[in-house]
């Protein structure tokens, strides 16, 4: 059994699919917690939908996708944590695929689907849709099933990552002394190959990315979150 950590924001309409991907696609009855990160009122509708099938940890303010997905992972009862942001969707029977997989001391990144050219050569670039309102999530099973299982590389580094509870808690889990939620994966990565973990990119099975489809509507937010970013940058430097 799997504990998934879904954080999630302002976008309803993404966390829908989300949630219909993961529980539609697994087989077992796995742990699904959403991770409800402020705006528990707008994403109410879409979690009152799914309260059967998931665990609902609603942080009542919003602190932050690092401490989110923290909290998430506190909460997780299984030792295997599998973290998806909540603009991804999961392809059938991803929880068995998975379980194939796992190994102990590692950190498994099932490859990605993504409808743009990627700074990561290894996704997968078909345009299966741009947002949740034109997306078929029957297509893109049937079109994941298709793709070829190549054998896995060391070449991990990208969510969503599949991993040991205790691995994540071992190197501190996501950095919460960041001024955002920028290159802290990247820090986390570093973290854990540090620590002597194998780094592993898997293709036996492969999650769609809308990729970049967060709330960010005003001038101040875009201006907020280039100056969040950079800041970022210049703490994983230091660091």
């Amino acid at each position: 059994m799997i504990s998934v950590i879904v954080p999630t924001y302002k976008e309803p309409e993404v966390l829908d699919l989300c949630l219909k991907s993961a529980i539609e696609g697994q087989k077992y009855n796995n742990q699904i917690i959403v991770v409800v990160d402020g705006f528990y009122d707008l994403n109410k509708e879409v979690l009152e939908k799914y309260k059967d099938y998931i665990y609902i940890l609603n942080l009542e303010e919003n602190v932050g996708l690092n401490r989110a997905t923290n909290l998430g992972v506190y909460n997780a009862s299984y030792d295997k944590i599998l973290i998806v942001n909540d603009d991804n969707l999961f392809p059938q029977e991803w929880d068995v695929k998975l379980l194939d997989i796992y190994q102990e001391n590692s950190v498994i990144a099932p490859n990605q689907i993504e409808p743009i050219p990627s700074m990561f050569r290894q996704f997968h670039i078909k345009d299966l849709g741009r947002d949740p309102n034109t997306f078929d999530l029957e297509q893109f099973w049937t079109y994941e099933k298709s793709l070829s299982v190549l054998p896995n590389e060391k070449t991990g580094s990208t969510l969503p990552i599949f991993m040991s509870k205790k691995d994540y808690l071992k190197v501190g889990g996501w950095d919460e002394t960041y001024p955002g939620a920028w290159v802290v994966d990247w820090d986390f990565f570093l973290k854990c190959e540090l620590s002597g973990m194998d780094m592993i990119r898997s293709y036996n099975c492969h999650f769609y990315h809308f990729v970049s489809i967060g709330t960010e509507s005003t001038f101040e937010e875009k201006v907020n979150k280039q100056t969040k970013e950079q800041q970022c940058h210049e703490y994983f430097r230091y660091k």
